[in-house]
């Protein structure tokens, strides 16, 4: 049989290695490695020490030491050197000394110690130290004994960087995928979604525990048919063919909740283990309904502006052919008459390429305001005794109360706002009468135009100031390129105002905008 003191030995380095394969908390482990080394060598006290870059040394666990003697020594290994780049043979000396100087002159009763240090794949990771209360020397055996524990405490503090890194690693890898605005899936290779973000949730409309562990067929529905193949008909040809293959289709995807199919873009890249095998496949979901409205938009743009310019551009040229013709003698009203008409057209064509100016200069870089005093009842005046007579079905008339203020404002741009508003009336009302009325409140000023037109359809309401918007109703009746409310909107919005469709204003439109009496320099 064994002696006694080896069975002691061999039944503990067993139950550190059981430790080792259980226990994730390291201080409870170092606690163990330095309360069965201190039994092991007779001793009355000890520590161990973790090399922690760029801090220093510094103590992670003690037995049997006073708070004093941890206190007066954790400035002295501040000061130790941290090189560790040749750990055979290498026992810290700068440590032991430190330890050693430290016992003899605080006289705590520990007479002897010794140290060795933590080796961890070549790299010195810390240092265990047991204290004697006697002078005898520890021997060979006694150091042999204490570096088969110090090798033990050295597995576990390597584990615990480890696990503590996987740890970083994880946290860091969940939040990359919880804070990016595109939607991410992890799928097996047997297409079994394993992780998905919320922002992938939040696009199905659906909560992450159902969706994952379903089937990506079952979660990834196409509305229509999408562009590209999808991912289980690229893998009947034998996608991924390399490691670095990925896979792009675009379609609309259909949501849990919603009637309304979601425009997105899947990017599937694999993941391949060095054997060549298919472990992951990662899918990234991009919401593309802003790409296909810009596509949209600058479609609608496109057939707007060529249908607008083609109207003016084929009267002017028309009627001037007719003037120029050398076998007819006109009657001069007939010249009047087909001057006036290529007038009105070559200004409605001046006008469209204003608005189409003032549309790029706000996607630039904004309004720039000119800011003067505005009599606002004075300018509205002007602007109805001019379109007066653009119209004779209607009848155009202000009314302001008498102690409407001054307002600080870009005069020009104001007087454009009005106009659209009032040539708006004009152009969707039969006839009737076009009303602009002023209100005072304590911080701002009300102008609304109110025409006895069909009005504005609800569903058009929250449409009406953007870019090229026109009700589909009536852009069969009436000619235009969609731009006269949305500079309005640019324009009072620059000035600090707002501007809105009152949807109860009875029979017709009534459009109503804000600008503030004392606005900020």
């Amino acid at each position: 049989m064994l002696p006694d003191f080896r069975v002691r030995q061999r039944d503990y380095l067993l139950e550190l290695a059981r430790a080792l394969t259980q226990e994730l908390n390291l201080d409870k482990l170092l606690e163990r490695v330095i309360s069965i080394s201190i039994e092991m060598l007779a001793g009355q006290a000890g520590l161990i020490i973790l090399r922690t870059p760029p801090e220093g040394w510094r103590v992670q666990v003690s037995l049997g030491l006073p708070a004093g003697f941890l206190h007066y020594l954790e400035p002295l290994l501040a000061e130790a050197p941290l090189e560790t780049d040749n750990p055979e043979g290498f026992e810290l000396h700068k440590i032991n000394q430190i330890l050693q100087e430290v016992t003899r002159i605080a006289s705590f009763g520990l007479l002897t110690g010794v140290g060795l240090p933590l080796v961890a794949r070549e790299k010195i990771v810390g240092m265990i130290f047991i204290f004697r209360n006697y002078r005898v020397s520890f021997s060979g055996n006694d150091r042999a004994l204490l570096s088969s524990f110090a090798n033990q405490a050295a597995i576990a503090v390597q584990n615990a960087l480890l696990y503590t890194q996987i740890s970083h690693e994880k946290q860091r890898l969940d939040a990359l995928l919880d804070s990016t605005a595109d939607g991410i899936i992890i799928l097996a290779s047997d297409h079994t979604i394993e992780r998905c973000n919320p922002a992938f949730s939040r696009m199905l409309e659906m909560s992450i525990d159902q969706i994952q562990g379903e089937q990506h067929e079952d979660i990834i529905r196409w509305a229509n048919s999408p562009e590209g193949l999808t991912l289980e008909q690229a893998e009947k040809d034998g996608w991924p063919l390399t490691p670095h293959a990925s896979l792009f289709v675009e379609g609309d995807l259909r949501r849990n909740n919603s009637k309304v199919a979601l425009p997105v873009g899947i990017t599937y890249s694999p993941l391949v283990s060095q054997e060549g095998q298919l472990m992951n496949i990662i899918a990234t979901i991009r919401d593309i309904t802003r790409w296909r409205q810009a596509d949209e938009l600058k479609s609608t743009f496109i057939s707007i502006i060529s249908h607008e310019l083609k109207t003016p551009v084929a009267l002017i040229k028309g009627y001037a052919s007719t003037l120029r013709r050398e076998d007819a003698k006109w009657d001069p009203s007939v010249v009047e008459d087909s001057l006036t008409v290529i007038e009105e057209e070559a200004d409605r064509l001046t006008l469209l390429i204003e608005n189409l100016l003032d549309a790029s200069q706000l996607q630039a870089g904004g309004v720039k305001l000119k800011r003067s005093d505005v009599n606002l009842p004075d300018l509205t005046a002007r602007i109805v005794k001019k379109l007066q007579t653009q119209t004779e079905k209607h009848k155009i008339s202000a009314d302001f109360p008498s102690d409407f203020p001054v307002v600080l404002a870009d005069e020009n741009r104001i007087q454009q706002v009005i106009s659209n508003l009032i040539s708006n009336g004009i152009k969707y009302s039969p006839d009737g009468e076009i009303y602009i009325t002023g209100q005072v409140k304590p911080s701002l000023v009300i102008v609304c135009v109110s025409d006895q037109g069909p009005g504005i359809a609800p569903d058009d309401i929250p449409h009406v100031f953007d870019r090229f918007y026109r009700s589909p109703e009536m852009a069969k009746q009436q000619k235009g390129a969609g731009l006269g409310l949305y500079l309005a909107k640019a324009v009072v919005e620059a000035h600090g105002g707002h501007i809105w469709v009152d949807p109860e204003s009875g029979k017709g439109a009534r459009l109503c905008f804000s600008l503030p009496r004392h606005p900020e320099t």
